[in-house]
């Protein structure tokens, strides 16, 4: 893993986060949380039925000291990312596309105040084209579009960058990738009112001209992961002893029975002795 120089729209958007760890010095995973920087409320049913959350961050936030650094990128583009180094027993949700648009999944980042950074592909929350294999079946795809992200932000979430179409990124020149990437952050912006700071590159596929196109399109850095959520929230590991391990980023997709796996998923972390990490929060600390 390597590291680069946060640029001001991961500064701006992590204000929030950091004001509550001043404060608080470290947190469990239901104690805090606020939009991010950017968001207003909205007034649609499933943002104005909940009552107003508690100030700060949702999920653990990293103690002082607790994080290690990440190195600095050597040629100044974004880093490319797969965990966060610390010793505490704390792991992070992320979803990728935005095919099924669960109430279900939305209730519960909103009520139980869970850390979630979702990461967006156009055609997926506008239910463009083909449905992913993954996703068909569901019985919400499409079912809010823009505005269900919009409430999942205002629970909480992070908004992030999957490209606009889901393509194989190394299989574009540098326009293409840039296309891809620089579109997506301008919608999300457009839509949600800022822009995302982190990318993920479809299949994990990136190569030195996606870098490059993603640090002309503002993000901060290239985020992949450590293991993946399949179907009936079983962890699918990249390690040979199949467990959890202190800052493992998880890999999951708004695919059907979202809300139902996304439950068992939560409450076999927490029983694993592990808590929810604001990832915001982390990364900051990691590439101070």
């Amino acid at each position: 893993m390597t590291s680069g120089t946060w640029g001001t729209s991961w500064a701006t958007r992590s204000a929030a986060a950091f004001m509550a760890l001043v404060v608080t010095t470290g947190c469990a995973a239901d104690t805090t949380g606020a939009p991010r920087a950017g968001g207003g409320r909205t007034s649609s049913p499933s943002a104005s039925a909940s009552p107003t959350p508690p100030p700060g961050p949702p999920g653990a936030l990293p103690r002082p000291g607790e994080v290690g650094r990440l190195p600095r990128s050597a040629d100044g583009l974004p880093p490319v990312i797969s965990s966060v180094p610390t010793r505490r027993k704390v792991v992070f949700l992320t979803i990728d596309d935005g095919w099924e648009q669960d109430p279900g999944f939305l209730a519960q980042v909103r009520d139980r105040r869970i850390p979630i950074a979702a990461f967006l592909t156009r055609d997926a929350v506008e239910a463009r084209g083909t449905t992913d294999p993954t996703a068909q079946g569901g019985r919400f795809i499409g079912a809010g579009k823009w505005d269900y992200m919009r409430d999942l932000r205002d629970a909480g979430a992070t908004i992030e960058n999957h490209t606009l179409t889901h393509p194989n990124l190394v299989t574009l020149g540098y326009d293409g990738q840039k296309a891809e990437i620089c579109g997506t952050s301008t919608l999300i912006r457009r839509h949600l009112g800022e822009r995302p700071a982190l990318f993920r590159p479809p299949f994990g596929n990136h190569n030195t001209l996606t870098r490059r196109a993603a640090k002309s399109c503002g993000i901060d850095a290239l985020l992949l992961w450590t293991a993946t959520v399949q179907p009936g929230g079983k962890i699918a590991y990249q390690v040979p002893d199949k467990k959890l391990r202190p800052g493992d980023v998880l890999l999951l997709h708004f695919r059907p029975n979202l809300s139902r796996d996304f439950r068992i998923l939560v409450n076999k972390i927490k029983r694993r002795g592990f808590e929810l990490g604001n990832l915001d929060a982390y990364l900051k600390a990691a590439l101070r």
